[in-house]
């Protein structure tokens, strides 16, 4: 039970990034293809990492440079502590990054929101 109530806050918050990014939330549900999309359109990298998250030991460096991809585009002042919280704790960051202040800016000239 305990792990369904979890999966549901991971679910909301990435729905709400998801919509922040411009994406519609409902893709935040299925498997693979969320996975995707936070890779190619949030984090802006090419589609083969997804690839390196079915790498075992791999994966954990590809998830921290993805998410600190995407706490770059969306403006965290401190995105390599914010992306290690995304990779160990998603379940608390998600939501931060969903339901807080923050907006998805995927241009260099953006001001960080902190």
């Amino acid at each position: 039970m305990l792990s369904f109530i979890i999966y549901v806050i991971l679910v909301a918050g990435m729905w709400k990034m998801f919509e922040k990014a411009g994406i519609a939330g409902w893709k935040a549900i299925i498997p693979i293809y969320n996975i995707y999309l936070e890779t190619v359109y949030i984090a802006k990298k090419e589609w083969w990492y997804v690839i390196l998250y079915f790498i075992p030991v791999v994966n954990i460096f590809a998830l921290i440079k993805i998410h600190m991809e995407v706490a770059k585009n969306f403006r965290i002042s401190s995105p390599l502590a914010f992306s290690l919280g995304m990779t160990f704790l998603a379940f608390i960051f998600y939501p931060i990054l969903g339901f807080g202040d923050y907006k998805f800016v995927c241009g260099d000239d953006a001001e960080i929101i902190d």
